[in-house]
């Protein structure tokens, strides 16, 4: 009997991420096979887990291998760990930049491919991978529909006044503005936030807190404003990146410090964060382990910017019903929650501190006035359905 399934791929600079859900009437809530190949054009390697979360890959490839070769080793690999009768249905990637043009997932053909290079100007270090994915699995799969899922798709409900810059208009006309990022972690949010509160359909806010951490403010479970902007360097303070920086600390880079724009993005991009702050590491778990002070200051500026950033999205909405963490930092760092929750006392949220402590989806007290919660996002599975959608249609 024929197994019929949906693959999600995510491929970045340096990795490609990748998960197989069973197709039974209905997708299947958990991937049967994922996992990622890290270290493309260096010393690459191939992990792999099953349903039950057990590895079943962890093997070194090529040395320097590149994209398109390490698809042909991906495959290869799938179609020696899944039986014969495993038909691939359609697949889903994750793609960074829609532009203002693609609101929605859509089904790719040449044509469309073609428009989204429009937008590697707008996201140079995630959408030429996404692309080179895309045709990479288009040329090896032919016949099987591949599926673009946008990361600034859920954005576009945001009010036009939000997605302004105060910048000539001929520039907004270009496509310079606010798009706004990790829309499908917050579509997943938005998605089974009424399985978990009463509030979902309010003003909520979302903090997506990882290595790359943003926050989203929903009403009615849509996108009203969001920290990031024109690029995915925006807003909160990361694990490299900077966050929102005064212009005027670039034009100095340039100008009196002799760097150029290579060397500026570097340094916006892979230098600074939690990891130019402390020095140590942009690993929110080993700056939570040191003692040292610059560690502590990290962690510090990172919890001040995501309460200054609430105070903002919630004067937005005026007024703040739940605040949702979820991302790693958001769904593992309790003490990153407690000390933004314990902040927000102005908001009326009351933490619950042994709920906190223990991860619990609910992690305010029943007195107060904001509801905290704490919901693991899953992007690969709305790429999945997403997909199914599309082809089902």
């Amino acid at each position: 009997m024929s197994r019929h399934a949906v693959a999600t791929i995510n491929a970045g600079s340096s990795s490609i991420k990748f998960a197989l859900y069973e197709l039974n009437g209905t997708l299947a809530r958990h991937p049967f096979l994922s996992g990622q190949i890290d270290g493309l054009g260096a010393e690459a390697h191939l992990v792999a887990k099953d349903a039950d979360g057990h590895r079943t890959a962890d093997l070194p490839l090529a040395h320097g291998i590149k994209h398109a070769a390490a698809f042909d080793a991906l495959l290869e690999w799938i179609g020696s760990h899944t039986e014969k009768s495993l038909t691939l249905a359609a697949v889903g990637h994750r793609v960074v930049h829609g532009g203002e043009r693609f609101s929605q997932p859509i089904v790719l053909d040449a044509a469309t491919v073609t428009a989204l290079e429009q937008f590697v100007s707008l996201a140079p270090l995630h959408q030429p991978h996404n692309l080179n994915g895309i045709r990479a699995l288009s040329e090896r799969l032919p016949g099987v529909p591949q599926i673009a899922c946008f990361d600034t798709a859920f954005h576009r409900t945001q009010p036009h006044i939000a997605q302004l810059f105060a910048i000539p208009r001929s520039l907004t006309d270009e496509g310079v503005r606010r798009y706004g990022f990790h829309g499908l972690s917050y579509e997943y949010i938005a998605r089974v936030l009424p399985e978990h509160s009463a509030r979902a359909d309010g003003r909520v806010i979302v903090a997506h807190l990882g290595n790359g951490a943003s926050m989203c403010a929903m009403h009615q479970r849509q996108s009203q404003a969001t920290s990031m902007g024109f690029t995915a360097i925006d807003g909160l303070m990361m694990g490299t990146r900077t966050g929102a920086l005064d212009p005027g600390v670039i034009l100095y880079l340039l100008q009196s410090k002799g760097m150029d724009a290579k060397a500026v993005e570097k340094l916006l991009y892979k230098e600074s964060g939690l990891l130019g702050v402390s020095g140590i590491s942009q690993d929110m778990r080993t700056l939570l382990a040191s003692d040292r002070p610059e560690a502590a200051e990290a962690v510090d500026l990172f919890c001040y910017r995501i309460v200054r950033e609430i105070g903002a999205l919630a004067a937005c909405m005026g007024g703040l019903d739940a605040l949702v963490f979820t991302g790693g930092i958001g769904e593992h760092a309790a003490e990153v929650r407690r000390r933004v929750c314990l902040a927000l006392g102005w908001l009326g949220l009351t933490l619950n501190e042994t709920a906190n402590a223990a991860n619990a989806v609910h992690i305010s007290t029943e007195a107060s006035r904001t509801e905290a919660l704490v919901i693991p996002t899953d992007e690969e599975w709305m790429i999945a359905q997403h997909t199914l959608d599309l082809i089902t249609a």
